[in-house]
């Protein structure tokens, strides 16, 4: 009794494991792509029978958050288990997902088959050649026989021999341009295989209870590592009377093994995989460091890079369904939420699972701003137009780098930063080359003197600015002088030339009015006493 339930249970789960797996693609109908990662909305149907059954779901990421994976089903149909996979091998998914392969498979079958049959034509050829052989020296060795039987004998074996031998080689021919032919179709299989394993990419292998059979609708949802978005801008402004024309992009990049086709395209900046843990404040301590001088707040944080290009980035325009640009901002949606800003875009968009960027353009808005010139000719001595926004806060600006048309000129790259806690950005529109600035050391007001314990240093400088331009221009001009956190170092400003002074962190500011044409000097002058014996490092910044 006990062989006979072990033999049942064997055949019952024969009988199972030799069940036809039913196939079925999605397709990608939604995508949230986040800064790192994505959230990916799939769509399926399949006929299923009543019962219990294997579902392999092809098109899904090869890359996903397993604990993400969300499976809707209606309500007659019971999900028992859900698990991912890249490597699930089957020959009926090969032949249902890549299209001619059964084509191939049957043409190797075929071939198989000939080489099999020519194998056993050409062992009985051999067999019976081998007979002949030993029937022949049998003959031979019986002397009863006359020499004319034997002749005849002779005659008839080596005909037979002949023709046997010319049949074995006709064998051989044939076998061997069907084993030429079965490499083909191997290689051409493994071809194939390989291709469709690209195409499929990842797979969700469900096991189902169908109360009835028919076609069953199914929704799948996870997140994925493998995409991502930036914000960028393009920045246009026709003369330093006009608004700006700001263009808000986006650059999108996905490497999922699966290509996003006809897709509803959602961004946010916030994160599938931020710890929700809220923080704890932990005691706070100070510590001494040595102060370090830096640039005015006002200006981005380093001058010298507002010029150039970005090298290394690829963008590639995606392919909308519904292509039209000049009304783009009809079909995108910002909406704030509590912890974070999504674009919602209406427009179907293909983009393609190659890790390259795409250009995705989201909205269009008209800032009104207010142009003036800045300049810190410690640092640089070149003018840069700067716009400032007020109440920005509003526009939901993210931040990200912005491409300058000024005047209809590309004139370089800027950074816009709005995690600010000012209620103004500033942006810096470029260069300006009509506007001259010089900063010059005047030797015979600056030297050293030393003291009986002490040396002091007097460092005095001009700057000039020159508007070239045709129209008057504003400045906001800035330096600074040194400041001391040791009470052995004493600093005093001698001329600052009616600066605004900020004690606390030493920059002096002008307001400036040029005239076309028009020519400024202002004269700053400071003076350091410390311990003869004593090295200041930085003083000479």
């Amino acid at each position: 009794m006990k062989n006979m339930l072990f033999l049942c249970a064997f055949l019952f789960s024969l009988t199972g494991f030799a069940q036809q797996p039913i196939f079925t693609t999605a397709k990608v109908k939604s995508a949230t792509v986040y800064y790192n990662g994505a959230e990916l909305s799939h769509a399926a149907s399949v006929y299923i029978p009543a019962g219990t059954s294997e579902i392999v779901i092809r098109n899904v990421a090869n890359r996903l958050d397993e604990n993400t994976i969300q499976v809707a089903v209606p309500a007659s149909v019971t999900v028992m288990s859900v698990q991912f996979t890249t490597n699930y091998i089957s020959e009926y998914d090969d032949e249902n997902a890549i299209p001619g392969i059964k084509i191939v498979r049957d043409s190797i079958r075929r071939v198989q088959k000939e080489i099999a049959q020519i194998g056993i034509e050409k062992n009985v050829q051999e067999k019976t050649l081998q007979l002949l052989d030993k029937n022949q020296q049998v003959a031979g060795a019986n002397t009863g026989m006359s020499v004319t039987e034997l002749m005849k004998l002779v005659e008839y074996y080596k005909m037979k021999q002949t023709e046997i031998s010319k049949t074995i080689v006709v064998l051989q021919d044939k076998q061997e341009l069907l084993n030429k032919r079965l490499q083909v179709l191997n290689t051409r299989l493994e071809t194939s295989t390989q291709k469709g394993e690209k195409m499929a990419s990842g797979k969700l292998v469900l096991q189902v209870m169908n109360d009835s059979a028919g076609t069953i609708p199914f929704e799948v949802g996870y997140t994925t590592p493998l995409a991502s978005w930036s914000p960028f801008y393009d920045l246009r402004a026709d003369n330093i009377s006009s608004p700006i024309n700001l263009m808000y992009k986006a650059r999108v990049a996905q490497n999922t093994g699966v290509d996003w086709k006809k897709v509803k395209l959602t961004l946010s900046n916030g994160s599938p995989n931020r710890d929700n843990q809220a923080p704890e404040l932990q005691p706070w301590f100070l510590n001494l460091n040595y102060p370090v001088t830096g640039y005015s707040s006002y200006a981005p944080a380093a001058l010298s890079k507002v010029e150039g290009r970005v090298s290394g980035i690829a963008l590639e325009e995606v392919v909308m369904v519904k292509k039209e640009k000049a009304s783009v901002s009809n079909y995108t949606t910002i909406k704030e939420n509590q912890l974070n800003v999504t674009f919602d875009i209406d427009l179907p968009y293909d983009i393609l699972s190659n890790g390259k960027m795409h250009s995705v353009a989201l909205k269009s808005l008209e800032l009104p701003v207010s142009y003036k010139y800045y300049a810190a000719p410690k640092v640089e001595k070149e003018a840069f137009l700067m716009a400032d926004i007020i109440d920005y806060s509003k526009y939901n600006l993210l931040p990200g780098e912005a491409n300058i048309i000024f005047e209809g000129l590309n004139i370089g790259k800027t950074v816009i930063n709005p995690e600010r806690t000012s209620d103004t950005l500033s942006l810096s529109m470029g260069r300006d080359k009509k506007i001259v600035i010089t900063r010059e050391k005047i030797a015979d007001k600056s030297g050293t003197k030393f003291m009986s314990s002490y040396k002091e240093q007097t460092f005095t400088y001009d700057i000039v600015v020159r508007n070239t331009k045709k129209e008057a221009i504003t400045m906001l001009l800035k330096d600074q002088f040194p400041l001391s956190t040791d009470k052995e170092i004493m600093v005093e400003l001698l001329q600052s030339d009616k600066a605004k002074i900020n004690t606390e962190t030493g920059l002096l500011s002008w307001d400036l009015k040029l005239s076309p044409n028009e020519t400024k000097k202002i004269r700053i002058s400071y003076k350091v006493k410390y311990p003869k014996d004593r090295i200041l490092g930085n003083l000479y910044q």
